[in-house]
């Protein structure tokens, strides 16, 4: 008995360690296959509903966790979803500048839902804590917007909703609500599950609501997303000359561009002479197709043969400055007035930190920072007033939002994604569009290089695209809408709500921590005292 009873305590306290690893082992390997189902609801799969099923998951490995175990697990739930949602930016960089970049972006945002399990572990004994939890981790989506660098809000929660059950609630409270409601049913799917198995019959309801609401109220709005056309309609074109799919090497192909886009509207101008389309009332070409700095008698004469107002992209070089901007051209006046991009992209369209730029972008040497535009994204065209967002800036509320606001009807997107080979981030920026589509209750037409170009009509329904990578062009009639949706009343305090609600949550359950721990120091005194 002597020998054998060290022996046995040793193996049981061997077995012990044994055991208390594979819990953690199943939550992490849980909260990662969770953060790539989030990933695979994102186009361009039509998978929209696996969206809260990832985020159940990240409930369950949340459950019971502490404050470092919920930050530890919301930031692998980050990276596993991040780290194949913005592939696409090696597509662009390359192989020759390696994987830094794009682990570098994806583990910064990676960090913000990391700090939103953390958060969220702070209100999980508070009443109806699936509420609060899924406020939390939207909350977070607002500071990246901005911050820092000008933030990157790509791969938000409702970005992943272009169609399906939530897409009508963007129409109330925009991507915010959208991502809410979608966090909200998956994050509540545990509590419901632990009710029933339990048999807690009555208190089952709150969870089972949380799962059923948000699902009932975005289809009993789909009846409320009008389409019709409202101030008339137009017949729009767009000119999709496509580019050399030579990643960031494009910087150097601007004569290409411009060249394949001039030819393409040369065919466009050629079906529409013989009556093979429609002749439109407005064409549009994409983001950044030619550099401009005076007067274009080319551009003048192939606007004049179109016979129509049409929107170019350019690269705007006048003052001493650089800006990404969208003109209108006039077939018989010519050049007109003009929107540019206010939203530019971090390390690419301007360096806000060279030093360290030079460890994470290829932009550094001879690059030339752009000025942002000052003025809300929108032109008056074609006898009416056009919202024209141009490419990122799709992602981020307030541009199309003041645009809407100040008299778009109708919403232009002018993008060059020929940056990203043919991966998913032209079928991402997409999807963003159709939501802003709901949003707004506006026809989006997207004009791209080399695809996807698309034209979407108010409820986000695709009326036709092209492909990647090749010459194209679309003609289609289009509605022009001036109703005002919730969502753009509201503005964006739906977001500072939501936000609101989620810090004065952490408030609160950061108050019941310290009482529990108190009036626990309390008992322990008092046991010991007796």
């Amino acid at each position: 008995m002597a020998v054998t009873a060290p022996e046995t305590s040793a193996t049981s306290v061997t077995e012990r360690r044994r055991r208390a690893w594979r819990p953690w082992l199943l939550r992490l390997t849980l909260t990662i296959a969770s953060g790539f189902v989030f990933y695979l609801s994102f186009a361009p799969r039509p998978l929209w509903w696996l969206a809260p099923i990832g985020f159940a998951g990240l409930a369950v490995a949340l459950r019971g966790r502490r404050l470092w175990g919920g930050l530890g697990y919301g930031f692998a739930f980050g990276l596993a979803f991040n780290l194949p949602l913005l592939l696409w930016l090696q597509d662009f960089l390359g192989a020759q500048f390696g994987p830094w970049p794009w682990l570098g972006l994806a583990v910064a945002l990676a960090a913000y839902l990391g700090v939103g399990g953390a958060l969220c572990t702070l209100v999980a004994r508070l009443p109806w804590s699936p509420v609060w939890m899924s406020m939390i981790i939207i909350a977070t989506e607002t500071p990246r917007a901005w911050f820092p660098f000008g933030g990157f809000p790509w791969g938000r929660v409702a970005f992943s909703q272009p169609e399906g059950a939530f897409l009508p609630l963007a129409s109330i409270g925009g991507a915010p609500l959208v991502g809410f409601a979608v966090v909200l049913t998956g994050f509540a799917v545990p509590s419901l599950v632990s009710r029933l198995r339990h048999r807690e019959w009555r208190r089952a309801f709150l969870p089972a609501g949380g799962v059923v609401l948000p699902v009932v109220a975005g289809l009993a709005l789909w009846p409320t997303v009008g389409t019709a056309a409202e101030t008339g309609s137009l017949t729009v074109a767009t000119v999709q000359g496509d580019a050399p799919n030579v990643g960031i090497a494009l910087m150097d192909e601007q004569d290409t561009l411009r060249a394949n886009h001039l030819a393409q509207s040369e065919r466009l101008t050629q079906e529409i002479r013989s009556g093979a389309v429609p002749k439109p009332d407005l064409v549009v070409w994409p983001e950044s197709v030619t550099d401009l700095q005076g007067p274009d008698p080319v551009l003048d004469k192939t606007v004049a043969d179109l016979g129509a107002p049409t929107l170019v992209g350019t690269v705007y070089r006048h003052a001493g400055e650089t800006q990404n901007s969208v003109f209108v051209w006039d077939p018989r006046t010519g050049r007109g007035e003009d929107y540019s991009k206010q939203q530019l992209v971090p390390f690419s369209e301007h360096v806000p930190a060279r030093a360290l730029a030079q460890l994470v972008t290829p932009f550094v040497n001879g690059f030339y920072d752009m000025t942002p535009g000052s003025r809300p994204a929108v032109l008056d065209v074609a006898g009416t007033k056009v919202a024209t967002p141009i490419c990122y800036e799709i992602a981020y509320d307030y541009v199309v939002r003041d645009g809407v606001d100040h008299g778009g009807q109708l919403i232009v997107l002018p993008t060059n994604t020929a940056w990203f080979g043919e991966s998913e981030m032209s079928y991402q920026q997409l999807a963003i569009a159709r939501l802003r589509a709901v949003e707004h209750s506006r026809a989006v037409v997207v004009s791209a290089t080399s695809g996807v170009s698309a034209i979407v009509e108010p409820d986000g329904t695709i009326m036709r695209s092209t492909s990647e990578f090749t010459a194209a062009s679309l003609v289609g009639r289009v509605p022009l809408r001036d109703t005002t949706t919730l969502s753009d009343r509201l503005g964006a305090w739906t977001e500072y709500g939501l936000i609101s609600v989620a810090v004065a949550a952490v408030l609160a359950g950061l108050v019941l921590r310290w009482r529990t721990r108190r009036a626990g120091a309390k008992e322990t005194r008092a046991t010991g005292a007796g």
